[in-house]
């Protein structure tokens, strides 16, 4: 299970997911007597980390909601629906294959956000309204934190015999080349050496967030 954090990722936890992804499909190139893939989507909603458990604890607590920016978006799904395709993905699933769950339109947080203040009987404080009951608070996006969230690295993505399960076209690394990385991966994390490991995410163009030696 992969996520949409693990394409062109800006921070490290997007990288390790992204090089995650490259462990899995060269896996595969090493074995034809298992099925290895991996299928990448978006938040699900109600799911640990999902920002609706915390707006809605913010709401009970009297405010205020915080949100990032309000032109941050991000794709959401239910975890019905999630564990539904990714069974489907593992039975049409071949090999090496990164599948991309078809997540709908992006929605706006701040649009999430205002939503669940009004459905829980509340109204939105703001400047035309100083005696609302919940004020949306911008606080500034985090080091790495992406405004937009994507799901492919490539373009053009195959269709598949179920409508909302694509499967991406994106370039791996043998294991030879991989394994390489990894030992020195290791190494380093041994040594504690960040600036050396961010460099080698950087030179496997896994990692986006720093420009190489910073």
């Amino acid at each position: 299970i992969s996520t949409d954090k693990a394409v062109r990722p800006t921070n490290i936890m997007g990288a390790s997911k992204r090089l995650s992804e490259l462990i899995i499909q060269s896996f595969q190139t090493r074995t034809k007597n298992s099925i290895f893939s991996i299928v990448r989507f978006g938040n699900v909603l109600g799911s640990s980390g999902s920002v609706v458990p915390k707006f809605f604890q913010q709401i009970q607590s009297g405010g205020p909601i915080t949100i990032t920016d309000k032109e941050v978006t991000r794709f959401f799904m239910t975890i019905h629906e999630a564990v539904n395709l990714v069974i489907k993905s593992s039975i049409i699933a071949k090999g090496g294959e990164v599948f991309v769950l078809d997540m709908g339109d992006p929605i706006r947080i701040v649009d999430l956000a205002t939503k669940m203040i009004l459905l829980s009987g509340k109204t939105i404080k703001n400047k035309n309204n100083k005696n609302g009951d919940i004020e949306i608070k911008v606080v500034g996006l985090q080091p790495g934190e992406k405004l937009y969230e994507e799901l492919l690295i490539g373009n053009n993505p195959i269709k598949t015999q179920e409508s909302k399960i694509l499967m991406a076209q994106e370039n791996y690394l043998s294991w030879k080349e991989l394994r390489e990385n990894l030992k020195l991966i290791e190494k380093y994390l041994h040594q504690r050496d960040i600036k050396s490991i961010h460099n080698i995410l950087i030179q496997m163009n896994i990692f986006m967030g720093l420009k190489k030696d910073n």
